[in-house]
């Protein structure tokens, strides 16, 4: 197949007349289709339905150690959660604090007692740095670079692939002690659907800093979301930590909210001893405790990691054939020149690299025909993607028939937006 670069200009005026009569058939049909955001469908939701009906005892709202959870107390989480996730993600239990349904929210807070009071490594707060710095990886999360944008950080951008990150550039601008931090999606990255190497691991717990508080914030959101039982393995940070000499530079972040129901699963922050004392000093002023009673019922419906796991398998049914989706209709771009994208073997999202140049257009062309991708530039620091070429698209929302239909849309779009391009070049 000729690529569209080679195309006359006589045949790119000819293909392109042929797919805008089609755009236009689809445009009319007056869709509405999300693949904005990585939220789970309602069928996947109902699958963890039974955690609101478990079953409590009386003898249930009463710890080992007394605590009722009915009443305050109890503020950093129960015992029986933070067993969970520690056996759940490698974590030891004495690491760990267990908050609300976001993590998201537990970064933003982390941030903020940083820009009060510092970390426990700080000579001072955060927010007397003048010219306070952050490391994002993108395409990356753009909910984590409005956190610190918000905050007053001057974002500085690493590059991100289906191989790995540039730590090669990390490990340069962290020498800077301007630099406060890094955000990191360490398995099936957001986008990219990358999971970062054993040595890359190493390399962020033991590269020189130049900022005595530096910290990652490894925001583990797709540990446990394999699509199969030979997912990808990521190295556990901690222990490689310790080793290297560096166990407090790791702000630690996980969550149910894509194992059970988002809008009300548990989120855990982990870290050292030595930070965990600093940090909830501050939450002891900020709360008596999260929901304890959800942290109850997630421990009966979850029961253990052999359950967990038989759980995910079963999410993972959901998200295979909706990927697949995704593929097949992108699939005729690759020979034509246009496209590249990640095949993640977890996770919640595809990362489409189009012709640079095109991918506001595509995000243009796919909202006129009904459907609604993450607007064009999202997975940049300031919503600036240098090239114009990254799209995230999130299959998991719409049911397996309108995915369907929503990547052929997409496969057409890009194909236009090339098209024009060229044309125009």
């Amino acid at each position: 197949m000729k690529k569209y670069k080679d195309y006359t200009r006589d045949e790119l005026t000819h293909e392109l007349e042929k797919l805008k009569e089609e755009y236009g058939e689809v445009a009319a049909r007056d869709l509405r289709l999300d693949m904005s955001r990585g939220k789970p469908n309602g069928e996947q939701l109902d699958t963890a339905n039974s955690l609101l009906t478990v079953p409590l005892t009386p003898e249930d709202y009463i710890t080992a150690g007394g605590t009722d959870l009915r009443n305050y107390g109890g503020f950093d989480g129960i015992p029986e959660m933070k067993k969970l996730f520690s056996e759940l993600y490698s974590v030891p239990e004495n690491y760990i604090f267990v908050g609300g349904n976001s993590s998201l929210q537990l970064m933003y807070d982390a941030l903020c007692r940083a820009m009060l009071f510092g970390t426990a490594d700080s000579p001072r707060p955060w927010s007397e740095e003048k010219n306070r710095k952050w490391i994002c990886i993108a395409p990356g999360y753009d909910r984590h670079f409005a956190i610190t944008e918000m905050l007053g950080f001057t974002l500085l951008t690493v590059s991100c692939d289906g191989e790995g990150i540039d730590i090669d550039r990390i490990e340069e601008l962290a020498r800077d002690p301007d630099v406060k931090g890094l955000w990191c999606v360490p398995k099936y990255s957001n986008p990219s659907g990358c999971t970062y190497s054993d040595d890359t691991v190493r390399r962020l717990v033991s590269m020189e800093c130049g900022a005595p508080d530096f910290r990652i914030y490894w925001d583990n959101a797709y540990g446990i979301h394999d699509f199969s039982e030979d997912g990808d393995t990521l190295a556990d940070i901690f222990a490689i930590a310790e080793e290297c000499g560096n166990p407090d530079r790791i702000f630690y972040f996980a969550s149910t909210s894509k194992i059970t129901h988002p809008g009300s699963g548990v989120a855990m922050f982990a870290a050292t001893e030595h930070n965990l004392a600093h940090e909830l000093r501050a939450v002891r002023a900020q709360t008596i405790g999260y929901d304890k009673l959800n942290q109850l019922r997630h421990v009966k419906y979850l029961k253990n990691p052999e359950n967990v796991r038989k759980i995910m398998a079963e999410l993972a049914a959901y998200m295979r054939p909706r990927f697949s989706a995704v593929y097949r209709a992108l699939s005729p771009l690759r020979p034509l020149g246009i496209a590249e994208w990640s095949e993640p073997r977890g996770g919640y999202f595809i990362s489409l690299d189009v012709l640079p140049g095109t991918a506001r257009r595509v995000w243009e062309l796919m909202r006129g025909a009904g459907v609604t991708l993450t607007p064009a530039g999202a997975t940049y620091p300031y919503g600036r993607d240098p090239e114009d070429k990254n799209l995230r698209i999130a299959p998991s929302y719409p049911t397996e028939e309108e995915i369907a239909a929503a990547s052929d849309i997409l496969a057409l779009c890009v194909r236009i937006a090339a098209l024009e391009h060229y044309i125009a070049g």
